[in-house]
C-alpha cells in the first residue's frame, strides 16, 4: 500500500543533500495474539511529512514504536536507506522520537527536564540553547518551574521544546504532538515542522488535531491510512 497526497497539495522540494529514506517493506505488526495490519509498503523521503491515520486499535502508536526500534515487526523490514534501522548507529543519531507520554520527571524544573532529554539524545544542552528552545515554545519565565506544577499543555510544550534544539536534518517520529496544545502552541509546532522539512528533515506523525492551514498545505502532506491495510482480528497462526 502506498499513501496518497491530500487534494491540492504539492510535493515537498527535495534538498540537495537529503537524508536516507525510511522504507517500510511488507511490514506486519502484531500486538498480543492479534495482527493489527500486514502488507505495509511505504517510503518516506527527505523533506516529506507522512500523516498516519486509522481507527482506534489499528496500530498507529504500534507502528511508530516499530519505526523507533522499540519493538520488532512481526514480518517485513524497516530500512534507513538500504540498511536495517535496528542496530544502526546512524539511524539512532538521526532519529527524534517523542511519544504521547511526555517523559518528564516531576521533580525537575522545565529547564532541567529539557536538559535531561537533550543529554540523553546527544543534543546541545548548553544553557543558552535550552533557554532559546523553551522561549520558542512560549515558556519564558517558567524555566525554573517544576514540571509537576505545569498544566498538561505546558508539559507538552516542554517535551516539544526538544524539537527546537534540532538544527540538522533528521527523522521526527511524533505521537500526537498537537495533543493538549492551544492555538499559539499549535502555530509554533507548525512553524517547527515547516522549518525542519525545509532543511531536509522528514516527519512521521499521528494526530487527531492536525489543522492544515495554508502554509502547511502548500508544503505537501501525505496520508497513510492504516484502515486500508489488511488485518486479522483473530489469533495468529
Amino acid at each position: 500500500m502506498n499513501s496518497t497526497p491530500l487534494p491540492g497539495m504539492s510535493a515537498a522540494t527535495t534538498p540537495s543533500s537529503p537524508l536516507p529514506s525510511l522504507r517500510l517493506v511488507d511490514v506486519a505488526c502484531r500486538r498480543g495474539d492479534r495482527l493489527l495490519f500486514t502488507g505495509l509498503n511505504e517510503t518516506l523521503q527527505s523533506g516529506e511529512l507522512l500523516w498516519l491515520r486509522g481507527g482506534n486499535g489499528r496500530g498507529k502508536t504500534s507502528l511508530l514504536r516499530l519505526v523507533a526500534g522499540l519493538s520488532p515487526p512481526e514480518r517485513g523490514q524497516i530500512l534507513w536507506g538500504d540498511a536495517p534501522t535496528r542496530g544502526s548507529d546512524r539511524f539512532a543519531a538521526e532519529l527524534v522520537y517523542i511519544a504521547h507520554a511526555n517523559a518528564l520527571k516531576d521533580d525537575l524544573t522545565a529547564a532541567e527536564s529539557l536538559a535531561f532529554l537533550a543529554r540523553v539524545h546527544g543534543r546541545d544542552a548548553s544553557p543558552g540553547a535550552l533557554r532559546a528552545a523553551l522561549v520558542r515554545l512560549g515558556l519564558a519565565g517558567r524555566e525554573r518551574t517544576p514540571t509537576r506544577s505545569l498544566s498538561q499543555g505546558l508539559r507538552r510544550r516542554v517535551a516539544l521544546a526538544r524539537l527546537a534544539l534540532e538544527t540538522a536534518p533528521a527523522l521526527w517520529v511524533l505521537d500526537e504532538p498537537f495533543d493538549a496544545l492551544d492555538v499559539a502552541g499549535t502555530a509554533t509546532l507548525h512553524e517547527l515542522l515547516a522549518a525542519h522539512r525545509a532543511r531536509g528533515g522528514s516527519v512521521l506523525l499521528t494526530s487527531h488535531h492536525l489543522h492544515l492551514d495554508a502554509e502547511a498545505a502548500s508544503a505537501g502532506f501525505r496520508v497513510l491510512d492504516l484502515d486500508m491495510l489488511p488485518r486479522d482480528a483473530g489469533v495468529l497462526a
